[in-house]
């Protein structure tokens, strides 16, 4: 990674962000939801539920992306994060997933685009309602970002809460 940046407060609204793309913390639908991806889907405006219609969904781990329309971004990553049960059931890969799949499709849209650096917004996917524990997910998200080889990608990591913030700079994300 070119450079990893904490964003908290009112500074984490994803939505306002002038990032080349935002990453969406989305369900299986592509739908719509609470949380992030409600705001995302509210702020676009209708034309991006009408693209998400023609998706057929998205499966856990993966990742597709959409215009942007009403929001400063250029384009959006939606992303479905694992449910976390117990962490027995594969959630550690599928987070890992949902991370390295967003930063493939980036790293595409850059090269396709001939632009020198992109920046990329991510939310603390499955740490809200899907209960992924924020330390194990800021741990495991730290990993991966710092083992890509991604150099011309800045990453900004939106934390709207005290434990998601508190994870990532226990983590040492600060450098």
């Amino acid at each position: 990674m070119k450079d990893i940046k904490i964003l908290q407060g009112y500074d984490a609204d994803i939505t306002s962000l002038d990032v080349d793309i935002i990453v969406n913390a989305a369900n299986e639908s592509l739908l719509g939801g609470g949380g992030v991806d409600g705001q995302i889907h509210r702020k676009a405006g209708p034309d991006l539920l009408k693209e998400c219609r023609t998706l057929g969904g998205c499966k856990t781990g993966n990742a597709k992306m959409t215009n942007a329309y009403n929001l400063p971004c250029k384009k959006i990553i939606h992303t479905v994060g694992p449910i976390y049960r117990d962490g027995n059931h594969n959630e550690e890969e599928l987070l890992k997933s949902c991370y390295v799949t967003c930063l493939k499709l980036a790293e595409e849209y850059r090269k396709e685009n001939n632009l020198k650096e992109l920046s990329i917004a991510f939310p603390c996917i499955s740490t809200g309602v899907y209960r992924y524990p924020k330390d194990e997910a800021a741990k495991l998200v730290l990993k991966i970002l710092n083992e890509s080889n991604y150099p011309n990608i800045i990453v900004y990591i939106c934390c709207f809460d005290r434990e998601n913030i508190d994870a990532y700079l226990t983590n040492n994300v600060a450098k």
